[in-house]
């Protein structure tokens, strides 16, 4: 069982569509059962999969010392993949575990549910807080989506201060250069600089069709380039979970330069 985490410093990044779409790709292509957890008070991975809040929003419940996670799990349209929704009750969730005072809340239920579930992502609010904080000590593997703007590499220092700083331990991050347009000159200059090495989702329209078709990408585009960019990226993460034992080195060569999808 792998905790793979979706993350960003801040929003608008495709975090979300990038989320479903691998936990989408871990049950149709790995052929593993996998549940897709929304942590967002936004809840938009739910959204994206067909399914609309709860009127009573129980999400942030499930945090509690009593609290069951199984009980809010619901059966997508989907083969193997299951939802956990997120709603707006994980607004107060900060305040909630700061109060709780168990920073390993998350990892430990999400270690009772490897039983069914292979593959568990994490669609994560974006910023620092108490809720990255669990979602660090709970996550196998961090991907970081980065929009192709200079800040960029700016964010990914940041964290990883914030990681060493506060955190002894913490998961790989792997940075992913999101919404990448090769015709914009400041894209290529990114693409060609501080994340020369980075895997890349470019953008195109039929990522904006994610929200209308309300279903994940590979679904309805499988021949997209975007589609195409996040088949090598779910391709290499999985190789890269089968390697988290082996030299830091020879786990980062398989992230070495990957060719750009345009």
């Amino acid at each position: 069982m792998a905790v793979i985490a979706v993350y960003s410093m801040k929003g608008g990044v495709g975090k979300t569509t990038l989320a479903v779409d691998l936990a989408w790709r871990f049950a149709a292509a790995g052929g593993r059962n996998a549940l897709l957890w929304d942590l967002d008070p936004q809840a938009g991975a739910g959204y994206l999969l067909g399914f609309e809040p709860a009127p009573h929003g129980r999400a942030a419940a499930v945090f509690q010392r009593d609290g069951k996670p199984r009980q809010l799990i619901e059966r997508t349209a989907y083969d193997r993949l299951s939802l956990l929704p997120g709603d707006e009750s994980l607004r107060h969730l900060p305040g909630q575990l700061a109060r709780l005072g168990q920073r390993r809340r998350l990892a430990t239920m999400t270690g009772q549910l490897k039983a069914e579930y292979e593959r568990i992502v994490l669609d994560c609010p974006a910023g620092l807080s108490e809720v990255s904080d669990q979602v660090i000590a709970a996550a196998d593997l961090l991907i970081v989506p980065l929009p192709p703007s200079p800040l960029s590499a700016r964010a990914l220092d940041m964290l990883r201060r914030e990681l060493t700083r506060n955190h002894h331990r913490h998961p790989p991050i792997l940075p992913v250069l999101s919404l990448y347009n090769p015709r914009r000159p400041l894209h290529r200059a990114v693409r060609e600089g501080a994340a020369a090495t980075w895997p890349v989702v470019p953008f195109a329209a039929q990522l904006e069709q994610v929200a209308v078709q309300r279903a994940p990408l590979g679904t309805f585009a499988p021949d997209c380039d975007p589609a195409r960019a996040l088949g090598k990226l779910w391709a290499g993460i999985e190789a890269k979970l089968a390697s988290l034992r082996e030299p830091q080195a020879q786990a980062q060569a398989l992230f070495g330069a990957q060719p750009v999808v345009t």
